[in-house]
């Protein structure tokens, strides 16, 4: 895709990066925050780009499509620049950046927190938190954080992480600020690789372990992949949730589709889409966000007629 930051832009902001390192803080200190999480129409439509930070920049046949970080923060801004995307979940480097490109202005931003599960390594379910903790997310006046909680029975390294899940839950909810818990129950085949299990009885018992977590629920969110039966995954919690969707699939339409189902739930509070939006097949960003943003705003009147 053709760039949409100019050489210039490009170069000032490589050259601030090596040079003035104290205009991280001030872009934090002076960005203009929005007064509420959710949109005037009741949803919440995040881009997501904190795969980088575990290590995870493959999508479809290219492993490495996510390392190009000037093109990554190009579709950021495209994305960013339709008016039905409320904000950006990211780690702290890509959230600076955008932040010393000016996108974040009057838009949600929710810090990643752990990053450590490095994808594919022997240790990925013990997700160590090596991001954004609560008090930096506070004193960065992000307007939450975010937390990955694979929950694998057979895989000890689960047991850490719940650990420091229900920590963060409750760091955040001191604060007064949204944890945003992406419970994934996942397996290991045959050579010993994670699959995630997308059956119902499975989502809906993470969503109740996550559901659980730290001293109160009262901020806290679930991030979770569209499920194929709703009332079974949905209704097992009273918390708001936003819907995932996820890595590409040869037919964008189908995961559009399905999206829209799982988005009729009177939980289902919106999306955050990442690499399924950023690097669609057909290779335009700006398309596939307002179809998503079009998915979204037809779930939403079909559930709240005008």
């Amino acid at each position: 895709m053709t760039p949409a930051i100019s050489d210039a832009d490009w170069a000032e902001l490589l050259e601030t990066r090596a040079t003035n390192p104290g205009a991280v803080a001030r872009a934090y200190a002076a960005r203009r925050r929005r007064e509420r999480l959710l949109s005037a129409g009741g949803t919440l439509f995040l881009v997501a780009a904190d795969h980088p930070a575990r290590g995870a920049l493959g999508v479809g046949d290219d492993p490495t499509a996510m390392a190009d970080r000037r093109s990554l923060l190009a579709r950021l801004l495209v994305a960013l620049a339709n008016p039905a995307v409320d904000g950006v979940l990211g780690a702290p480097d890509v959230v600076e950046e955008l932040l010393l490109l000016g996108a974040l202005d009057d838009r949600v931003v929710i810090g990643s927190m752990n990053r450590g599960g490095l994808a594919g390594a022997d240790w990925e379910v013990d997700d160590r938190f090596t991001g954004y903790d609560a008090d930096a997310i506070a004193a960065c006046r992000l307007d939450g954080g975010k937390m990955l909680l694979r929950l694998v029975d057979e895989d000890p390294g689960t047991v850490p992480t719940l650990q420091s899940c229900a920590h963060a839950v409750s760091e955040l909810a001191d604060r007064g600020l949204m944890a945003m818990v992406e419970p994934l129950p996942h397996a290991r085949d045959g050579a010993g690789r994670l699959v995630l299990r997308r059956d119902p009885t499975s989502l809906a018992r993470a969503v109740a372990v996550a559901g659980g977590l730290g001293r109160t629920s009262a901020h806290t969110w679930l991030k979770l992949p569209a499920p194929s039966a709703p009332d079974t995954v949905l209704g097992a919690t009273t918390l708001p949730v936003i819907l995932l969707g996820g890595v590409p699939s040869p037919d964008p339409a189908a995961d559009l589709a399905s999206w829209g189902a799982a988005l009729r739930h009177p939980a289902a509070r919106g999306l955050v889409v990442g690499r399924a939006l950023l690097y669609p097949p057909h290779g335009d960003v700006a398309a596939a966000v307002e179809a998503a943003a079009q998915v979204l705003r037809s779930a939403r009147s079909e559930e709240v007629p005008a």
